[in-house]
């Protein structure tokens, strides 16, 4: 839902996802001399109470001289020294009014100067169409620290449900924040007489393993195809075995299979399952996540359940295909046959599968065409490295703004391509407050953290990773999508199981969505994309202040007007952001699908690609 109200000075613009809304505001020149910050009240709609004003970390020094770390102050009296805020904490389907006010003078005497109240509610999680779910993510933050003491999060802890199927700890619900339970319940919901087709890459989550055995055993019609590494001590094989899932089932005296192992590609990556009702594919759970703890308690992911009959039926067909571990140019001939290279601009309103292997890598080309195309605002999440022809897309911002999330630190490339962006592109990468986090090149991964030599843990909570790290290769963000326009009328997402790389492309089993026109579904993406990149952004620029040996307390407010300067300066990021959310009316702005519909074809060249492609291939063999 989208929301907007002005009194002339100040204007506030209000974007709400399932659990988060997003306010951005602007103010009058002729408004901001003496202007100290800003204070938010909220109230749930019908409230007749005075509302509560919203707390942050930071504090004017002169008025707390003795801080206790990990306090939170009231805005009203320490305001937000910015023009765009989250509030992260809501319930799906609440109505809220916020005010955001203008305070002025004195830090300790601030008057209310300019006020508005914008009224807004949170999407459902699920319209009946598209259902959206993400999780914390952010699983080493100041309120995992402050609401859990960091408290280690075992297997035992993330398996364990109660006599209802529900998560009994409280950590463990804290971070899927409904993402866990929207996956089990809808596996449960399948009756007897209908069917589950699911495709899984890591398949280790005991509750989502038992879920399908007890489909099974009531009568639901479940396959399988997961990856099989074909190591003796493979962990799907074994989690599969103590799930006691069975290899087939008699039905009316017939054998019918239900494992269907994927040998025949290293990355089998999907994480999909199709249900079927009445010998009709109706429905499907897709996105980022695996089915393993990790999956979804820790690193960023999203499921997403689509119901479309059309693309069920599309997802069925290619879940036939890899049922039958089909070679590398079978499973790339069937794939381009269920999903054609897509056009410039999908059609309006429509949901577009795109499944892989491809003949080439010119996906990437398309991807980064709609981030050029991009009339105000380009998001994408990047769980790996930032392939070339994505950097290119990014880099070539003019008008429009550009941010990425990415898992590992930023390369020389990516920072000089921020660096000459003149504030239209930005990177956010994960980090750990006050620690530096390395991971190993092995082919088991793991990672390692070590304290930065500084004054942070005088004023911070420390700040722990709410899983091991002697293994794994993500531990930040593993969500894939990419976000084009989506404050407009016609915005573009992106979401499904791939990396945005080339081998997500040449190599793996993946899928995704290309979902266009749905502003609900695009608001929900934006809150959380805007959730996760900030929390990462202030991380990732606290710590590399303490590397530099500065002393300054990141926590203590600007008591001048000064704090305002980066805001309303031409060439800055902060300036950049805060103009999108309020674009001149009089600028022409040309719409991403106006654009793309001029861009060359990106799949022109796919023949020679994917020659150029198997003659480094054979090369590579040679020399090895």
């Amino acid at each position: 839902m989208r929301a907007y109200e002005t009194n002339g000075d100040l204007e506030v613009r209000a974007v709400s996802g399932t659990r988060v809304v997003l306010l951005a505001w602007n103010i009058a020149e002729e408004a901001r001399e003496g202007l100290r910050g800003f204070a938010i009240k909220r109230r749930l709609a019908g409230d007749t109470g005075p509302g509560q004003w919203l707390t942050g970390l930071k504090y004017f020094s002169s008025l707390v001289p003795a801080p206790v770390k990990g306090k939170l102050y009231e805005s009203r009296k320490h305001p937000f020294q910015t023009f765009l805020w989250s509030e992260y904490t809501l319930d799906p389907e609440t109505s809220h009014q916020f005010a955001i006010v203008a305070l002025y003078g004195s830090v300790d005497s601030m008057e209310e100067r300019y006020a508005v109240q914008i009224d807004i509610q949170t999407e459902k999680e699920d319209d009946g169409k598209h259902g959206v779910w993400f999780n914390r993510g952010v699983i080493a933050s100041h309120a995992f620290a402050s609401q859990f003491q960091n408290k280690p999060v075992t297997d035992a802890m993330f398996t364990q449900l109660d006599a209802r199927g529900e998560l009994v700890d409280s950590e463990v619900r804290w971070l899927s924040r409904g993402l866990a339970e929207a996956c089990l319940s809808f596996i449960r919901e399948t009756k007897k007489g209908e069917a589950l087709r699911v495709c899984a890459y890591e398949f280790t989550y005991g509750p989502v393993l038992d879920a399908l055995a007890s489909a099974i055993a009531r009568g639901v019609d479940v396959r399988i195809v997961y990856h099989d590494s074909k190591d003796p001590k493979d962990k799907n094989v074994r989690a599969i075995q103590d799930a006691g899932l069975p290899k087939e089932v008699k039905v009316d005296g017939e054998s019918v299979q239900i494992l269907f192992p994927r040998t025949r590609t290293n990355i089998p990556h999907n994480k999909f399952i199709v249900r079927l009702s009445k010998d009709v594919p109706r429905t499907v759970w897709t996105g980022s996540t695996n089915f393993t703890a990790t999956g979804i308690f820790g690193q960023t992911n999203v499921g997403h359940l689509l119901r479309d009959k059309t693309v069920a039926a599309t997802y069925l067909k290619y879940w036939e295909e890899l049922s039958s571990d089909p070679t590398l140019k079978n499973a790339v001939a069937a794939a381009v046959k269920l999903t054609p290279n897509p056009p410039n601009a999908p059609f309006k309103a429509s949901t577009t599968p795109f499944f892989s292997p491809r003949v080439a890598q010119n996906m990437l080309d398309w991807y980064s065409q709609r981030l050029d195309d991009a009339a105000s605002l380009a998001l994408i999440t990047l769980p790996f490295d930032v392939a070339p022809e994505i950097l290119k897309g990014l880099a070539s911002a003019d008008t429009s703004l550009r941010m990425a999330i990415l898992e590992n630190p930023p390369t020389k490339e990516v920072l000089s391509a921020e660096k000459k962006s003149g504030g239209r592109l930005a990177f956010s990468n994960g980090a750990i407050l006050g620690k530096t986090f390395v991971k190993r090149k092995t082919s088991f991964g793991g990672a390692t953290q070590t304290k930065i030599q500084s004054p942070l843990d005088q004023w911070f909570l420390e700040e722990e990773l709410a899983r091991p790290i002697n293994s794994g290769h993500v531990f930040f963000v593993h969500s894939k999508f990419l976000l084009i326009d989506p404050l407009s009328e016609d915005p573009l997402v992106c979401t499904g199981s791939a990396n945005f790389s080339k081998n997500s492309l040449v190599a793996n089993d993946e899928n995704m969505l290309l979902i266009r026109g749905d502003k609900r579904v695009a608001d929900i993406y934006l809150t959380e994309f805007d959730r996760i990149f900030r929390h990462f952004y202030a991380r990732d620029g606290i710590n590399a202040m303490a590397k530099k040996g500065s002393k300054k307390n990141p926590l203590e407010l600007d008591e001048s007007s000064d704090w305002m300067k980066p805001y309303f300066k031409a060439g800055t990021f902060k300036n950049n952001r805060r103009a999108m959310f309020f674009p001149d009316s009089a600028t022409k702005v040309t719409p991403w699908s106006k654009a793309a519909a001029k861009d060359a074809d990106p799949f022109e060249d796919e023949a020679q690609r994917a020659k150029e492609n198997r003659a480094k291939k054979a090369k590579k063999s040679d020399d090895e």
